[in-house]
């Protein structure tokens, strides 16, 4: 349901400034998909190759509405993501996005950025969290501050599974977020890393 909510959320945002690509194989799209945020390499990881490869990225809104979202395809594959600016704190992050006690969840955090994912086979989903203020936003961060969330997954068939595809989706959401840190503005100058902690050291 996960994957589905967030497919339809992402095609709401298609309009203007959309970027769309058809052409044949993964390895023929530009080597950084997303209008330039992603590298094609992370979609590598994840999904199967296929005689048609589509990507898109779009954003939508400014200031509190400001949301950017991207989707790649592969045949029947889909790995998609969307970052929107939410007035939510770290913790309730990560009790929504953190899953019930029974999914397997594994974290990482660098400077300020927060990472999880559940490892789930069948429902792989990965999210990150950072603080960004942007101008119209400050006379509410003395209650509750704004942060940039993305929230990333997949559809259909996946060339890795467990902590592998977990990597993939989180680093797919970390690229995402950096681009969406310019695009936001967010006022705070921070250091984002090339990657975040790999889940396997951790």
């Amino acid at each position: 349901m996960k994957g589905f909510s967030i497919g339809l959320a992402i095609l709401g945002l298609i309009g203007g400034g959309v970027f769309l690509f058809s052409v044949k194989g993964l390895y023929l799209l530009p080597g950084e998909v997303c209008d330039g945020a992603v590298q094609r390499s992370v979609v590598m990881r994840a999904l199967p190759n296929s005689p048609s490869a589509d990507e898109w990225a779009d954003q939508g809104g400014v200031g509190r509405n400001f949301s950017f979202a991207c989707s790649v395809s592969s045949g029947d594959s889909i790995l998609s993501g969307m970052v929107e600016l939410q007035q939510a704190s770290e913790s309730a992050w990560e009790d929504h996005y953190g899953g019930s006690g029974d999914q397997r969840v594994v974290r990482v955090s660098q400077n300020g950025v927060l990472a999880l994912a559940q490892v789930e086979d069948d429902d792989a989903s990965a999210s990150v969290y950072v603080p960004c203020t942007v101008t119209g936003t400050e006379e509410d961060s003395a209650s509750q501050g704004y942060s940039l969330v993305a929230d990333v997954d997949v559809i259909g068939e996946t060339t890795i599974d467990g902590v592998k595809l977990s990597q993939a989706l989180t680093d797919f959401a970390y690229q995402l977020t950096k681009r969406a840190y310019e695009l936001a503005r967010c006022e705070d100058s921070r250091d984002f890393s090339a990657e975040l902690p790999r889940y396997e050291d951790n």
